[in-house]
């Protein structure tokens, strides 16, 4: 390359980069949408919500939650990756994103379609069961299932998402049966496990909590490592003898190509917003957690290395989702 050649190159990434960072100064002029793929109610909804303020209460724009369920969240994600990547449509994602990925759901690479830009929280989730159904603890219920295969229904968020698969992969450590029911988010879920149309679900601490403390829910066991704040009284899956864990995060994504200030300046608001003594002591009464705070590099390079992981993991207990 000529010396004149270089200069060009050198020059227009320096106008590149000018440009990008105006954009971000300028940023925002208009209400921002944050499309999420279930309905109304549940932990995403709800933690999206939450990060939505942050954003509001920072720049004094508003900043409004899109509910757009359907498709297992592909909708909400198609709306988003063919968004103008200008910073004022994002979406707001839970695992089921990387989960649609690896089961090749959306007809691109969620890899190459979004841009990860802030973790929200992550959390366990409480096995849940309808009030009526005579099991007091998971072992109960591992030989009630046993003893009545195929007559236990359980709800999940829809086809292939994180909920579906945990209670796969459950059932098969557990050596049960079950129906699995599909709904177009964790809230109409729990609803029918509330009226006993089905029998149980993985449903969030954020969800379930008023339910179970009103008695209307029975949560048999949480799902994470260790017990959950807002259940200390409710043993780990892995302490009711089934050596099985799932957690589940929350996340705000933006269309391939959105300039990078904007990217960073989300960010860092979000990351800011949800580690504040007051937020982080709201999420504890809802056995919630902030996420750690991540750069959106290395958001990205976390999503990348999961996503290869759940790629083996679905391999190995050889998952279909259709």
């Amino acid at each position: 390359m000529t010396r004149s050649a270089a200069s060009s190159v050198a020059a227009v990434f320096i106008l590149a980069a000018f440009a990008c960072a105006a954009h971000a100064e300028d940023y925002p002029q208009k209400p921002i949408r944050i499309v999420i793929g279930i309905a109304p109610g549940g932990g995403l909804d709800s933690m999206s919500r939450v990060g939505a303020q942050k954003l509001t209460e920072r720049w004094g724009q508003s900043v409004i939650v899109d509910n757009r369920p359907g498709g297992g969240t592909v909708i909400a994600m198609d709306m988003v990756a063919q968004a103008p990547a200008d910073g004022y449509t994002l979406l707001g994602a839970s695992e089921t994103l990387m989960l649609n990925g690896v089961l090749k759901r959306a007809r691109y690479d969620v890899r190459n379609a979004f841009i990860p830009i802030v973790r929200l929280s992550s959390q366990s989730y409480v096995m849940a069961v309808t009030a009526s159904l005579p099991v007091k603890n998971v072992k109960e219920l591992v030989a009630y299932a046993r003893a009545k295969p195929g007559a236990l229904s359980y709800g999940s968020q829809g086809l292939g998402t994180q909920g579906h698969i945990g209670m796969e992969r459950f059932k098969a450590v557990a050596g049960i049966d079950m129906v699995h029911v599909p709904y177009k988010g964790s809230a109409l879920s729990l609803i029918d496990v509330l009226s006993g149309q089905i029998q149980l679900t993985f449903a969030s601490t954020v969800a379930s909590a008023p339910h179970i403390k009103s008695g209307k829910l029975k949560g048999l066991a949480v799902t994470g490592a260790k017990r959950s704040p807002a259940y200390p009284d409710i043993p780990t899956v892995i302490e009711s003898g089934v050596p099985f864990e799932l957690t589940n995060s929350y996340s705000y994504y933006a269309p391939a190509r959105t300039p990078m200030g904007i990217v960073r300046a989300i960010n860092a608001v979000v990351s800011h917003g949800m580690n504040t003594p007051e937020t982080v002591k709201l999420l504890a009464a809802d056995g919630s957690e902030p996420a750690p705070p991540l750069t959106p590099e290395e958001f990205k390079a976390k999503f990348a290395k999961d996503y290869v992981e759940l790629e083996r993991l679905l391999a190995t207990i050889h998952f279909k989702w259709n």
